[in-house]
């Protein structure tokens, strides 16, 4: 079973416009899982935008499921990990100014400061997950490192679904094989909606996770949170 992941980021960018807790994000967490998510996901960058460094603590002690923290592994961002010890962090290398992320790691050139990393974070407990652009020779790369898992970096998937999703999809899969082959857990995000979620998961082998935020708080603001919690979930059945 693939599962899904909320991220919650865009809740909090609502409650931030207005200064105050409306929505609240750790009620909005809560009623996630009770709707059928199976984990949450989210990504605190340095400027604190949407969600805060508080906002990471506070979850850790309500989330039931799953906590996946993304993040650029800068001493701040460690610091955090280190305390509040999510189940799961994904490693993401965001500038601190990037409006959202646009690239994976270049596992090759980064390959012994990812060693290091991982290893610290595996020796929390963290599950590790390198966000990564569908290239097999990343995916080996990443495979040295020492991550549990990699993340695709779906965008170019999305962009391209509707012109050509076979030609979308290629590399994704070659990659996802490539994974496999080498041990590695898959994860998949960015940009992922109801419309291209169902042919990616029929399309990855051994997709064990997609982490979705900004289409599916869209989508919720018409059919509703819970209802569109259980319409992504019908898509990776």
């Amino acid at each position: 079973m693939t599962k899904l992941s909320v991220n919650i980021n865009k809740i909090a960018t609502l409650r931030n416009a207005r200064g105050h807790n409306r929505p609240d994000l750790l009620q909005a967490a809560h009623d996630c899982e009770r709707f059928g998510a199976q984990g949450i996901t989210v990504h605190p960058r340095p400027d604190e935008r949407h969600i805060r460094y508080q906002d990471v603590r506070d979850l850790k002690r309500v989330v039931a499921t799953e906590l996946n923290v993304e993040g650029n592994p800068t001493p701040d961002f460690l610091e955090l990990v280190r305390e509040v010890r999510p189940e799961q962090v994904t490693l993401v290398p965001d500038a601190p100014d990037a409006i959202t992320s646009n690239a994976g790691w270049d596992t090759v050139r980064h390959q012994s400061y990812l060693q290091d990393v991982v290893a610290e974070l595996k020796s929390l407990g963290a599950r590790v997950s390198i966000f990564l652009d569908p290239l097999v020779e990343l995916v080996h790369a990443a495979a040295t490192t020492g991550t549990d898992r990699i993340e695709l970096y779906t965008e170019d998937y999305a962009r391209h679904y509707h012109a050509g999703r076979e030609q979308a999809i290629r590399p994704y899969r070659e990659a996802a094989v490539v994974a496999q082959q080498l041990g590695l857990g898959l994860n998949a995000g960015h940009d992922l909606d109801l419309d291209n979620l169902a042919y990616l998961h029929q399309n990855l082998p051994g997709l064990a996770e997609v982490s979705i935020g900004h289409a599916l708080i869209c989508d919720a603001l018409y059919l509703g949170l819970e209802n569109t919690i259980q319409l992504y979930r019908r898509q990776l059945t």
